[in-house]
């Protein structure tokens, strides 16, 4: 690094001196370039003579910091630049102090101060010429104005053009104070107006005898003299009278050109310093540039010199820090290059014996990264157990499924767990208990406030080849569970609704056939007990049958043809079933609600029937209250339903969704299933809990209509 930045400095500065002496060549050749620009050369020489020396103050501080630092080859590179440094500063110097002087005579040769005498006579001869045209002036002035003062004002401007013809002057023109032209007289009958005098030469004119002012550029200039007019009376107006006179044009032209020629030796004068200066930084540049060459040399000689020896320095530390990478050899025919070689020879070898165990390593630590891999995407949780029950590993699945991060269980034996201390016990206990190297059980969790969690875990014995230990395979099988117990329930509610419903019918029409035939044929207080009993048949008959069909429709819920539909208006529509409830309903549904895919029919049953369990909740109740939410989360559509009723009974929490589960006196105990199994068949989820502050929640996800799916047939599954 430090060869590189000390070649390119040198580059970079022979390069830098080039640019600036080609600058420094135009800007001298041009000396109006020079003026405009001597600031940004001044800086740029600065800057530059600046950064040479940063460069070899860097140097100089590399160098002694090797030096302190005890690097090997640090003497030697000292003692190179030392040399260098002083075969550079001595003729430098010296050829910097000629140089110097040189450039200093020579510019200061070349100004006279004969030629800068003559420059000014010959300006100021101009300007006696100039003066004197207008001391002539103005005396026609005066006595013009004199002559106006004696005229009324309607008499003047006749005498003003006899006037200016007497004098012999080009323009003549008198204005008000105001600065109101009054008249004009030219020597050219197409001459324009004369120009006007401003507001202050005006003033000026009546404060003082004359103002004169020369007027003009480049070689045509013209002289202004402005005399006042004295008024005839005291009411009068004073007025100002402005004579015109052009200067001739070889004068102007002379003139002009004396100007020109001191403005210009103006300027060289000031590029004499400037160009010193530039010169004498130029030269400092120079020797910096020279300098910082002689120590970058040093550095690239000595590096050469040194980089056999402090390569064999720094082998021999990298070995014996247990770094065996090949070193670069220096290829020459010295006893130098001959032992760099054998030295390279030898790390190479130790070199591909530490690679060939690193590539074992690497293979154990790419089939530990497999395993990691498999473990990591399986749908089933893995927890891993050493021989004293520690957990040592869980995957990701494993805390998706239990909900828990296992900060402070991984580490720790399964007695000592802060948390999930039934699951550990339950490890533990079968693992204690079985007497194969595998097992396989269920376990049941409580949750707060919800459904019992089923999860089915299967126990190995790792091989004591390996270190020996446990591992648990488990998956969540709640829904599995819930399913199976549907299936049976739908399987039980069929063959009752089959065997119930058939003998109903006859026993309804033996007992209306009873009162019929025997209704007259009794006296007055059999006949009413005839009639009471055979009612009673006919009522709990027709209880039965209503009970059967439910069975039926749990049993038999047909498929859901499904569609893209509006929520909010089908929970709208079933609320106007609704509007006489003795319950205050609140609703809240997100206006921008995606329209979600389902079938209308059984939808609307599922809201009405938990409307119904509601209101049926909050029969008799003070200040009933109903809330229904619908919104978008998690890319579903959500249904909120809660009241302020009692709640369920905790106990009942975790078998709500099963048939015949009920708090009601008189209900089948089908109506949740019915709707747990409506929402299931719609590819949802509904969740049952007791809200903290008291009456039940429902809580219900619907997916959202798919873009493609919105043009494309939606009947049946």
């Amino acid at each position: 690094m430090k060869r590189f930045v000390a070649v390119g400095g040198a580059v970079a500065g022979t390069l830098g001196a080039i640019v600036w002496f080609l600058l420094l060549m135009s800007t001298a050749a041009n000396t109006a370039i020079f003026t405009r620009h001597y600031p940004l050369l001044i800086g740029l020489n600065a800057v530059l003579a600046l950064a040479m020396v940063g460069l070899v103050s860097w140097q100089l501080r590399s160098l002694w910091r090797d030096y302190r630092s005890q690097i090997f080859g640090a003497r030697l590179k000292l003692r190179l630049m030392l040399m260098f440094g002083i075969i550079a500063v001595l003729p430098g110097a010296l050829v910097y102090g000629v140089s110097v002087q040189f450039v200093t005579r020579s510019i200061e040769s070349w100004f006279d101060v004969r030629v800068e005498k003559a420059l000014e006579s010959g300006l100021q001869l101009g300007r006696s010429a100039l003066d004197s045209l207008l001391a002539d002036l103005t005396d026609k002035g005066h006595a013009m104005a004199d002559e106006l003062s004696e005229l009324r004002e309607s008499g003047r401007r006749s005498a003003l053009l006899r006037l200016r013809e007497q004098r012999g002057v080009q323009s003549a023109a008198l204005y008000t104070l105001g600065g109101k032209l009054l008249a004009s007289a030219s020597s050219e009958i197409g001459d324009p107006l004369p120009d006007q005098p401003t507001q202050a030469q005006l003033k000026q004119a009546r404060n003082a005898r004359a103002v004169t002012a020369v007027d003009g550029e480049g070689g045509r200039l013209y002289l202004r003299v402005l005399v006042p007019v004295s008024a005839r009376t005291v009411f009068e107006e004073p007025r100002i009278l402005q004579l015109i006179q052009p200067v001739p044009p070889s004068l102007a032209h002379d003139a002009d050109a004396v100007q020109v020629v001191y403005r210009d030796y103006q300027e060289l004068q000031l590029a004499r310093q400037g160009l010193t200066r530039i010169y004498a930084l130029t030269l400092t540049l120079t020797v910096l540039v020279a300098l910082f060459g002689a120590f970058a040399l040093a550095f690239v000689m000595t590096r050469r010199l040194s980089a056999p020896l402090s390569m064999l320095a720094e082998g021999t530390q990298a070995v014996a820090q247990g770094d065996f990478s090949p070193r670069q050899a220096v290829y020459s025919r010295d006893e130098l290059g001959v032992l760099t070689q054998s030295f390279s020879r030898m790390t190479r070898q130790l070199d591909d014996a530490r690679r060939e165990t690193e590539r074992h390593r690497a293979e154990l630590e790419s089939a530990r990264g497999y395993l990691e891999s498999i473990l990591a995407n399986l749908s089933a949780g893995v927890m891993v157990f050493d021989r004293h029950f520690v957990l040592r590993t869980v995957n990701e699945s494993a805390l998706s499924i239990l909900d828990d991060d296992f900060l402070g269980l991984i580490g720790e034996a399964t007695d000592a767990w802060p948390r999930q201390n039934l699951l550990g016990q339950f490890i533990r206990d079968h693992f204690a208990a079985s007497q194969d190297a595998e097992w396989q059980a269920q376990l049941e969790l409580e949750r707060v406030n919800g459904m019992p969690q089923v999860l089915l875990l299967r126990g190995s014995r790792l091989p004591e080849a390996s270190g020996g230990g446990d591992v648990v395979v488990f998956d969540d099988v709640t829904r599995i569970v819930a399913a199976q117990r549907s299936a049976a329930w739908g399987e039980v509610a069929r063959r009752l609704a089959h065997e119930i419903k058939n003998p109903l019918t006859p026993i309804q029409l033996s007992a209306e056939r009873l009162q019929f035939k025997l209704a007259g044929k009794l006296a007055n207080g059999d006949a009413e007990m005839l009639a009471r009993g055979t009612q009673m048949i006919i009522n709990q008959v027709q209880a039965m049958k209503r009970m059967v069909d439910d069975f039926r429709d749990y049993a038999r819920l047909p498929v859901p043809e499904v569609a893209p539909l509006d929520l909010n208006e089908l929970i709208g529509e079933v609320l106007g079933l609704y509007e006489s409830s003795s319950a205050t309903i609140d609703i809240h549904l997100a206006a921008d609600l995606p329209p979600v895919l389902g079938d209308a029919t059984q939808l609307r049953q599922v809201i009405h029937n938990l409307l119904r369990n509601s209101e049926d909740a909050l029969e008799g109740r003070a200040a009933a209250h109903i809330r229904i939410v619908t919104e978008l989360a998690g890319g579903r559509a959500r249904l909120l339903i809660a009241d302020n009723g009692p709640g369920f009974p905790v106990e009942l929490l975790p078998r709500i969704f099963e048939p015949y589960v009920t708090t009601k006196a008189r209900g089948t105990g089908l109506g949740l299933p019915i709707v747990k199994k409506i929402v299931d068949e719609h590819q949802g989820s509904i969740e049952i809990s007791n809200a903290p502050e008291g009456g039940a929640r429902i809580d219900i996800h619907l997916p959202l209509v798919k873009e493609e799916a919105k043009h494309g047939n939606h009947s049946g599954r």
